[in-house]
């Protein structure tokens, strides 16, 4: 009975990935150029991927998917909420900014780094530590100490109490 639950539940998540994965192909890549241009005239007129009207599942899945294959999102525009966090790393002398993502049991986060585009000081402009927010941006990548890190370009920030 276990192993037939178990190959149930495997079955189960491997259809809900495929299915969130087929509207992706063709029309992302025909998409990437207007939404970069888009994100570099400071407006987004397209997103690729909205992680805000996915469920828990899929967001799980899909943010694993950035983070195991992260060139195969380079370029396109990425929607996603969540609660903000911000590491100060003093090999660099800078402050990375962070929107969190957990899985549908909130037992496994991951950060999604990223960098607010325009004239934003920190902490001044910044939202407060676990404070919910919501970003629009570009998925691109930076290599810094000799390796290369992922992020978003982000546009827009809202935060709760703004939205």
């Amino acid at each position: 009975m276990k192993k037939r639950l178990c190959v149930l539940l495997a079955l189960c998540l491997i259809c809900a990935l495929a299915a969130g994965c087929a509207d992706q192909g063709a029309a992302e890549a025909a998409n990437t150029t207007s939404a970069e241009n888009a994100a570099s005239a400071g407006r987004v007129e397209k997103v690729d991927i909205d992680l805000t009207q996915m469920s828990s599942t899929m967001v799980y899945g899909e943010v694993y998917s950035i983070m195991a294959c992260p060139d195969d999102y380079l370029g396109k525009t990425i929607k996603a909420k969540g609660p903000y966090s911000a590491q100060y790393y003093d090999v660099t002398d800078k402050y990375y900014h962070y929107l969190v993502v957990a899985d549908s049991t909130a037992c496994c986060s991951q950060g999604i780094e990223f960098v607010w585009n325009g004239d934003h000081n920190y902490p001044e402009d910044y939202p407060e530590e676990e404070e919910e927010i919501e970003i629009t941006g570009v998925f691109g990548s930076y290599d810094e100490l000799d390796r290369t890190y992922y992020y978003l370009s982000v546009e827009i920030l809202q935060r709760s109490h703004l939205t």
